[in-house]
């Protein structure tokens, strides 16, 4: 008899051990003051490894991974943040809330012990990838699942990535040299934080707040209201809000 997969995953996962798993996802966060410590190499390969083993479309497996160290670089990268980010700020109508992003720590760029580019070669597998011709961007969603395990592997070894896309990422991509048909799809800060908030940080200076679930969940059309499911989460920390 074939077994329950409930009964598999019992097996495979304790209960504190899937526990474990959502306080994770809860707990990341994104990561914009870095302490200088370095990054044990050790670590360092066993997130990229997390990233590694994300699933992809046809076993494309479309991700690089650029490490970088060099101070000349990041300095580059970083007055590309500032020149960008002076436009962003003026995008913002409403004064207070121009101010208040004015105020917010929005990189760790130079901070941080280093810098990774996590790119997407969209010829790798050509001229046929399984499953991609009808959705051909199924390779850029392939490497932002890569970069979602790289962020959860961060947070399990105590290190912290923060995503910076406030940057011209075509001027970005000429600085690393990428060849034609390699996209730059992320920008990322990684280093120790100096701390893990208890909550996104643009939720705590009232940017934003976290949408309630059951308003984003639909059933059989746009906009129908999903009845199947139990009005509040029943998984571990259903009752935290981080």
């Amino acid at each position: 008899m074939t077994e329950r997969l409930v009964d598999l995953m019992d097996r495979t996962f304790s209960a504190t051990e899937r526990e474990v798993i959502y306080r994770l996802i809860r707990s990341r966060r994104d990561i914009r003051q870095f302490a200088p410590d370095p990054i044990p190499p050790e670590a360092l390969l066993r997130i990229l490894e997390a990233a590694h083993h994300a699933p992809s479309v046809g076993f494309m497996q479309p991700w690089n991974f650029i490490v970088i160290t060099s101070s000349r670089l990041r300095t580059q990268i970083k007055a590309l943040f500032e020149e960008i980010n002076v436009g962003e700020a003026h995008r913002v109508a409403d004064r207070s809330r121009q101010q208040l992003y004015r105020s917010l720590k929005l990189e760790g760029l130079l901070e941080s012990p280093m810098n990774l580019a996590v790119t997407c070669d969209r010829r790798r597998g050509k001229p046929f990838v399984l499953g991609r011709t009808p959705v051909p961007d199924t390779d850029i969603y392939s490497t932002c699942l890569a970069i979602q395990n790289m962020w959860l592997a961060a947070c399990a070894e105590g290190i912290g990535i923060g995503w910076v896309s406030i940057l011209d990422y075509g001027k970005v991509e000429r600085l690393l040299g990428l060849p034609e048909g390699v996209q730059l799809i992320a920008y990322l800060c990684i280093g120790f934080p100096r701390e893990f908030r208890a909550h996104p940080m643009l939720e705590e200076v009232g940017w934003r707040s976290r949408m309630p679930l059951q308003e984003l969940i639909y059933q059989d059309s746009w906009g129908q209201p999903c009845e199947w499911l139990p009005r509040e989460s029943t998984g571990p920390n259903a009752d935290e809000r981080p």
